[in-house]
């Protein structure tokens, strides 16, 4: 049951042969990963930010940092607990990792904390106050208390710690009040108590309805303590937050597989501790008495300085001041579809075209779904969907379409970190809806983005796609820069309907005309695209490669990308994460450069082009879009499409404008050293922003009557 693999009978170079057989010529992948969290905390450190990102920045490494934990540093330890040592690529072991990791870490969360200490400051200086209870004025301290009796108390369960009423169950990334108590009226009356914070409580409550003052959650529980803990007084108190193991394992044998995910979800909420946040200094007997109530270890223990879970000081975000946030800017909505009056059938069909959110509008996603859920004419939808949105229009219309009595069929990936449950329920909504709904594989987690939408038109079938380098989610598209590809184009339909039955039925076609999948052949053709480029340089002529992803990290594309380095092919990747590659180094990777754009979007485009002996940028240049990341899994796990682009205009786009902008951008950009520090691009000349420069000029293939009075835009000028 295997798809014939697309022959490459273009000259191929040997790559083989790595230039270097020594482990140090990659990067440690979490290292890398931590190197990334750093830039992202640097954004919130830089002042020319908006205070209000600014915090959101540092919430966000927050986050990230917790995932890292639950996720890496949880499977590093299961394999250190099970006697699995196997050597990283940079050749390190297991244990030493996780010090290298834990040294990050720690480094990093002092970072956070002190950045978080500096806002607060400066927060408090524009009227935005997280004050302790002893600022609380007695006219507060009334507001509070109402608040405090009617909306939080009812949810609090106090639980004292004796032989008759065991610890409680603490879920991951749960926080927990840990309180030495004595008696009113004998002080030699001790109790010891124990109280979770609700999960869906606010971390940060607010002073009054219309203020921009706020109390912590702790610090008000124990403001109003005697109301937990009549006739007890309070000696000593502290706050944990643990993190827990929480990545699946799914057996390979599960007949029933959403019932299997669902034991598996319930599995992870009680995952091994792998973590725990207390603030700094904690108590010596609290600290131990937690450990060991809750089955962890003190090692795993990390003080800290301001706050515990750095991650939920994103609910002052939502504070009303706008002037402390970045602009707003007009999403644009691609002209030539207004053109046809809306009809993004006939727009597509006129030509092909690419949608650049967030700077275009993910509706039009939307109203291409919608308009087939409605249109008579059309008689089926296939849907991928990895990730989407609580109320997802995607979802939506695909319900509009089955209860249409189209044949819609959704692929659902259940294997999606995180958004499982959300994904469990979309299932079973869509089912009750009449939509035939399928999981892909058990061993593959299907992460390509697609639709396909068959319509009738004077006689015949015809078919339109739409193909994304994003998930099909309408909150994250306002923030994630991603590519939308619509096409009629009779070969990249029929290869989307191989793909979907391939998945659906394991009906293996004998090839694809034009679309690259994994984990088919991707690695495969990556590998003949780089071997052209090196037979091109080894030729004489021109010989380029540019690439654009969020992470690298296979071993045997690293090694082809050293030996075009060393044949001279010019290689300039921009890749906002894990960077495995070494670039710049002598006799390695001297023609090698790789960038990281940390900005307001958070960039997640993947873009490769190869230049295939015209240099780049070339109209003649090997352009492809994809859902794939350049790591192993990617290859060998997951389904992923790789997409040739070839209308000029949207070739122009992707190539000339968007890959141009990001490798002229020096505002936002970090360069990768070879000894693996990222330091701030130098601004040589004029500043340049690329995510400036999409939301204020328009894209070329969506323009439609406008593009003929347009100015030609000339990023190269000045690159």
């Amino acid at each position: 049951m295997s798809i014939k693999k697309q022959s490459f009978s273009e000259p191929q170079a040997d790559l083989t042969t790595s230039p270097t057989r020594s482990p140090t010529r990659f990067i440690n992948r979490e290292l890398s990963w931590l190197a990334f969290n750093h830039r992202v905390v640097q954004e919130a450190l830089r002042l020319s930010n908006p205070l209000l990102e600014r915090l959101k920045f540092l919430s966000i490494s927050s986050s990230n940092l917790d995932e890292f934990i639950m996720v890496r540093v949880a499977g590093l330890k299961d394999q250190l607990a099970n006697n699995i040592d196997i050597l990283s690529a940079d050749g390190r072991t297991t244990q030493q990792q996780l010090d290298e990791i834990a040294k990050e870490i720690t480094n990093l969360v002092e970072i956070q904390q002190n950045c978080w200490q500096q806002i607060r400051q400066e927060l408090s200086a524009q009227d935005i106050n997280i004050i302790g209870a002893e600022a609380i004025s007695a006219e507060e301290k009334i507001i509070l208390q109402q608040e405090f009796e009617q909306n939080i108390f009812p949810a609090l369960t106090p639980i004292a710690l004796d032989t008759a009423h065991p610890f409680p169950h603490l879920p991951n990334l749960g926080c927990a009040l840990l309180f030495e108590l004595e008696h009113v009226d004998n002080s030699k009356r001790q109790q010891l108590a124990i109280l979770p914070l609700p999960p869906k409580l606010p971390r940060f409550v607010k002073i009054g309805e219309h203020s921009c003052r706020f109390i912590l959650l702790e610090d008000l529980i124990k403001l109003f303590f005697s109301a937990l803990f009549p006739r007890f007084q309070l000696k000593n108190s502290e706050i944990f937050r643990i993190i827990r193991d929480s990545d699946l394992e799914i057996s390979d044998e599960a007949d029933d597989l959403i019932l299997h995910y669902e034991t598996a979800l319930k599995q992870r909420r009680l995952g091994e501790i792998v973590h725990i946040e207390a603030n700094a200094p904690v108590l010596e007997h609290l600290r131990d008495l937690f450990v060991r109530q809750a089955q962890a270890k003190t090692e795993d223990v990390l003080e800290v300085a301001q706050m515990v879970a750095l991650n939920q000081i994103a609910e002052i975000y939502n504070c009303a001041r706008p002037e402390l946030k970045f602009p707003s800017f007009n999403v644009r909505f691609p002209e030539r579809i207004r053109d046809y009056d809306g009809d993004c059938f006939a727009a597509i069909r006129a030509k092909d075209i690419v949608v650049h959110h967030p700077f275009e509008d993910f509706d039009v996603v939307v109203q291409f779904l919608r308009q087939a859920a409605h249109d008579a004419d059309v008689v089926s939808i296939k849907q991928t969907l990895y990730r989407t949105s609580k109320d997802s229009p995607i979802v939506s219309a695909l319900i509009e379409a089955a209860e249409a009595g189209k044949s819609v069929t959704a692929l659902v990936e259940l294997k999606a970190r995180f958004d499982e449950e959300a994904n469990i329920k979309w299932a079973r909504d869509l089912e009750r809806a009449g939509v035939q709904v399928v999981y892909g594989f058990v061993k593959l987690k299907t992460h390509a983005k697609m639709s396909l939408v068959v319509r009738r038109e004077e006689g015949n079938l015809c078919s339109y796609a739409h193909f994304g380098t994003g998930n099909y989610h309408p909150i994250t598209a306002k923030i994630y820069t991603d590519i939308s590809f619509f096409t009629c184009d009779a070969a990249l339909c029929k290869d989307a309907m191989y793909l979907f039955n391939y998945i659906t039925g394991y009906a293996a076609p004998d090839q694809f005309a034009e679309i690259i999948a994994a984990p088919v052949n991707l690695r495969q053709a990556l590998l003949a695209k780089i071997s052209e480029e090196i037979a091109h340089a080894q030729a004489g002529r021109p010989a380029a490669i540019w690439a654009k992803m969020n992470a690298l990290v296979d071993e045997t594309i690293i090694d082809a990308l050293y030996v075009a380095s060393q044949a001279g092919v010019q290689i300039d990747l921009v890749i906002r994460g894990i960077c495995c590659l070494r670039p710049q180094v002598k006799g390695l990777s001297e023609n090698i450069r790789v960038k990281s754009i940390v900005g307001r979007f958070l960039e997640h485009a993947r873009i490769f082009c190869f230049g295939a002996g015209q240099g780049i940028p070339s109209p003649e240049a090997k352009l492809y879009i994809s859902s794939a990341d350049w790591m192993m899994r990617n290859f060998d796990r997951r389904v992923e499409i790789m997409v040739p682009i070839k209308n000029p205009t949207v070739h122009a786009q992707i190539l000339d404008q968007i890959m141009v902008a990001n490798l002229k951008d020096n505002l936002s950009s970090w360069e990768l050293q070879s000894d693996g520090n990222y330091v701030r691009t130098k601004i040589v000349g004029k500043e340049f922003s690329a995510h400036d420069y999409f939301m204020q000029n328009p894209s070329l293939s969506g323009r439609g009557k406008a593009l003929r009075s347009a100015k030609k835009i000339k990023l190269l000028d000045n690159k």
